[in-house]
């Protein structure tokens, strides 16, 4: 028989804008580090940039030692690291980086954004690497909304970004089994999930209100769930929840700045090796 996550808390997204971008984060926070694999979030946004904006403000910076995921709700998003990869994807499209030993990359807003602004709103969330891929090759997919999966029940729309449901596979292929979903629930519409007995399990909702095993959780604000093996979701207003369940990382986790090894050392030996130019080549920003 079926045994419900129960919500033993629920953290609020806390307001830290970045210059004029508005931004919020549930994890960390002061109640919660992370939820197992899942390590941060920041969600940008909603708002609106007038014509002649100067974008999003994330020039070249390194990563190692994580994946970050990149949800785009809206506008669009220019990506380039110093592996070779580019891309821009527009509202509905999802970016997904292995940082692995180490880049430099860029997350900025496409002239064309820049020229004429609009609607933006984009949830960025950090997933972790155990030890032995904490070092692999860096890896980038960019895909587009048309490439997600998408999974239609009464009243939900599930974009299947990476796992499986329903038969159905999603577009991108996780590192380590990672299940990742975004959904658009219209009032009243429901949806579950099981088989999550020990699996670390992500709820954020970002926009309405949802009931997440009975416990009501609005948006801006993240669930954390507690032992069981189901989710159900019950839509109270039209909402958007970022989903996703993950294979526990029984590890010390070690972050400082752009970098979450599993030791001090590890942090220090990231930063000389960035210093001493070894993330593969500059991103030309020109």
């Amino acid at each position: 028989m079926s045994q419900p996550k129960p919500v033993l808390r629920v953290h609020p997204a806390e307001r830290d804008d970045i210059a004029d971008l508005v931004t919020r984060r549930p994890v960390p926070g002061r109640g919660i580090n992370n939820v197992g694999a899942f390590l941060f979030l920041n969600h940008h946004g909603p708002q609106t940039y007038k014509p002649g904006n100067r974008g999003l403000p994330f020039g070249p910076h390194p990563h190692r030692g994580f994946e970050t995921v990149t949800f785009i709700l809206e506008g669009d998003l220019a990506h380039r690291d110093s592996a070779g990869h580019e891309s821009i994807i527009s509202k509905g499209g999802v970016q997904w980086m292995t940082a692995g030993s180490g880049l430099v990359h860029e997350e900025v807003s496409p002239e064309a954004f820049k020229r004429n602004g609009g609607p933006m709103e984009i949830l960025q969330l950090w997933v972790n690497l155990p030890s032995k891929l904490k070092m692999v090759q860096p890896h980038y997919v960019g895909v587009q909304a048309d490439q997600i999966p998408l999974v239609e029940t009464e009243g939900v729309k599930l974009h299947l970004v990476s796992g499986e449901y329903q038969g159905q596979t999603g577009a991108i292929e996780s590192l380590t089994g990672v299940f990742m979903t975004w959904l658009e629930m219209k009032a009243g519409s429901r949806i579950g999930f099981d088989a999550l007995a020990g699996r670390d399990v992500f709820a954020y909702v970002a926009r309405g209100e949802v009931a997440i095993n009975g416990t009501s959780v609005t948006g801006f604000n993240l669930a954390e769930l507690g032992a069981g093996d189901s989710v159900e979701l019950v839509a109270g207003s039209d909402a958007v929840v970022l989903f996703g369940h993950a294979a526990p990382i029984d590890e010390p986790i070690v972050s400082h700045g752009p970098f979450v090894m599993n030791t001090v050392a590890e942090i220090h030996e990231a930063y000389a090796d960035y210093q001493a130019g070894k993330f593969s080549a500059p991103v030309n920003v020109g």
